[in-house]
């Protein structure tokens, strides 16, 4: 499933319809992403309507248009966003698509495990400003986290990082990453984590999220070379620190990467890296960002 990073990038493919007039919608509203919602209303209100905006909060994103109109848009398992000519034919998987004189903005869903859902009022829809605040936002601090790590305190932290109500747009990878750069066994119960640890991960979380929209995020290109990133989704992946071989198993659910080295088990607050994110190793293969990302989504 596409996570915080990949998701900013499919918002940004729609920006260059930013300002203009939607001449027409054409949609599939008997398709499951328009559950629990009203397709022909977004047919007949977004028609004649300007795109003024957009933004992302975790998985999900947000469109604003004039008229008090705002469309929400989660990409699920397989959905993306894309632009398309001005005649543009959709296809069968394109189940929302909204014209303009100079360009299509599609909204495509293979699986359709996405969601599509609208809103009209002057102000951002309850549910929508009701959600968690991200991971690099200044509401995200570490009182916050201390106080959601106390809830969920026989939980392994692996799982923790995949609750969305905690850490909105952190998915498999990105808990792993997490995890990997924070030296935390991604086993260890949240109960064990005291102030140094609990630190040690808002740190760890915020700036792989940063870095992540600054790469994936923008042009879908690679993180760091040092990452685990390069390595996690390889049956024989190694750590990019010294070269161990990884242990996957499932954690919390989902399949888990990390090495026995530098995340030993129920390991807390042990030193800290003087700047989180950076390992002072590289990579000796890589593969690109999009096709290891496409890959681990199918799989895990």
């Amino acid at each position: 499933m596409p996570e915080l990073a990949e998701v900013e990038y499919y918002r940004r493919q729609w920006d260059p319809g930013i300002g203009r007039k939607i001449e027409q919608v054409t949609l599939h509203g008997e398709k499951r992403i328009f559950r629990g919602g009203k397709p022909g209303l977004i047919a007949q209100t977004l028609a004649g309507a300007k795109l003024l905006s957009s933004e992302t909060r975790g998985k999900q994103m947000l469109f604003r248009f004039s008229r008090g109109d705002w469309l929400a848009l989660h990409l699920g398992m397989t959905g993306e966003l894309r632009v398309e000519p001005p005649d543009f034919a959709p296809g069968k998987h394109d189940h929302l698509v909204l014209f303009q004189k100079a360009r299509a903005l599609v909204f495509a869903d293979p699986r359709m495990f996405g969601r599509v859902q609208f809103h009209h009022g002057q102000d951002a829809p309850k549910w929508w400003t009701d959600l968690p605040p991200e991971v690099g936002s200044a509401e995200f601090t570490v009182k916050l986290l201390s106080a959601a790590l106390a809830r969920r305190k026989g939980a392994p932290i692996k799982a923790v990082l995949l609750d969305q109500a905690l850490f909105p747009g952190i998915g498999n990878w990105m808990a792993d990453e997490i995890l990997w750069q924070a030296r935390l066994d991604p086993r260890t119960p949240a109960a064990r984590f005291d102030p140094d640890a609990v630190r040690l991960l808002w740190k760890a979380a915020r700036q792989i999220a940063s870095t992540a929209l600054k790469t994936i995020g923008v042009d879908w290109g690679d993180p760091p070379d040092d990452w685990l990133f390069h390595q996690r989704w390889k049956k024989s992946g190694i750590c990019p620190r010294h070269g161990t071989t990884l242990t996957f198993a499932t954690v919390g659910g989902r399949t888990t990467a990390w090495c026995s080295s530098c995340q030993p088990p129920q390991a807390v607050a042990i030193t800290a890296l003087s700047a989180v994110g950076g390992s002072g190793c590289s990579v000796a293969s890589r593969k690109p960002a999009s096709a290891s990302i496409r890959r681990y989504s199918a799989k895990v």
